[in-house]
């Protein structure tokens, strides 16, 4: 895992770096983007190109974009007409470090970004390759996916849930970019097939939730120092979480249970998915 979070800081790096435009807005995505952060997602779209024949070569357009999505979303959620944090990745949010107004045109920029990396030609990706996997990305970041989850989210303060709208709301906030990642790792190669993809579907959506059940968790039992955001910050901001509705040790139990339905997914994948393997133990596992 280590060689593939080198391998997309070096390309974060590189795609962000321009002699053009505003040195202040370039310093400040750097910032966005600084190498403190798991990079699970991109982490994730490698392991599913290798899973279905790919290579890291193929997908690292996608693993980069998928990462700058994920940045711009930190750096709008951060702001303060959103959940008005101070800290991320140990350090102080964009808008702290900078202002307010830099750090929506960073999310922005960000946001851009991911869309011209994808793209660009290059390492035998097809242009109907290309097509399919912006596809995917858009809808993964848009209404439909990663935001429509933020605006649920927002509506859901101060409400009682069901578990079944918490789960809705995850798998467009977190589980629709998490989802992406995987398909478009897959995408990538072009000799993916059907039914391989349609089983990354189902490894990626258990796997979302239990990256959201584990990060509440986390929030729970953790300290800030640890995560490198403020801890207790969702259930200070009265957000309904797995938590409020099942209790640590069954949150605990359902986030194991998804991990292994996640795995049971690839149960038609060889040797080759098995970084994909040990990323959902690690998901349910982790610390920060």
């Amino acid at each position: 895992m280590l060689a593939s979070r080198q391998r997309v800081n070096a390309r974060l790096w590189a795609a962000i770096a321009s002699d053009e435009g505003s040195a202040k807005l370039q310093d400040a995505m750097i910032h966005a983007c600084a190498d403190g952060g798991k990079r699970i997602r991109p982490l994730l779209t490698y392991a599913s190109a290798l899973a279905v024949g790919g290579s890291v070569e193929q997908a690292d357009a996608a693993a980069t974009a998928v990462e700058l999505i994920h940045c711009y979303s930190l750096v709008h959620d951060d702001l303060p007409a959103m959940d008005d944090d101070d800290l991320r990745r140990g350090k102080p949010t964009v808008h702290k470090a900078f202002d307010e107004a830099t750090a929506i045109l960073v999310g922005d920029a960000l946001q851009a970004l991911a869309f011209e990396l994808l793209c660009a030609d290059g390492a035998g990706v097809s242009s109907e390759q290309r097509i399919d996997m912006i596809a995917c990305l858009a809808s993964a970041a848009g209404a439909r996916g990663m935001v429509g989850g933020q605006a649920l989210d927002f509506e859901a303060v101060g409400e009682a849930q069901t578990l079944e709208q918490l789960e809705k709301m995850h798998s467009l906030k977190t589980g629709a970019l998490i989802r992406a990642a995987i398909r478009l790792g897959a995408l990538s190669h072009d000799l993916c097939s059907a039914e391989a993809l349609a089983s990354l579907d189902v490894y990626a959506a258990k796997l979302g939730l239990a990256f959201q059940v584990r990060d509440d968790i986390l929030d729970e039992i953790s300290d800030t120092a640890t995560l490198g955001k403020p801890q207790g910050s969702d259930s200070g901001a009265n957000k309904p979480t797995y938590l409020s509705l099942l209790g640590l040790e069954v949150a605990r139990t359902k986030a194991e249970e998804l991990a292994g339905e996640a795995i049971k997914a690839l149960e038609h994948f060889d040797e080759k998915a098995e970084p994909l393997r040990r990323l959902a133990d690690y998901i349910v596992e982790r610390l920060n």
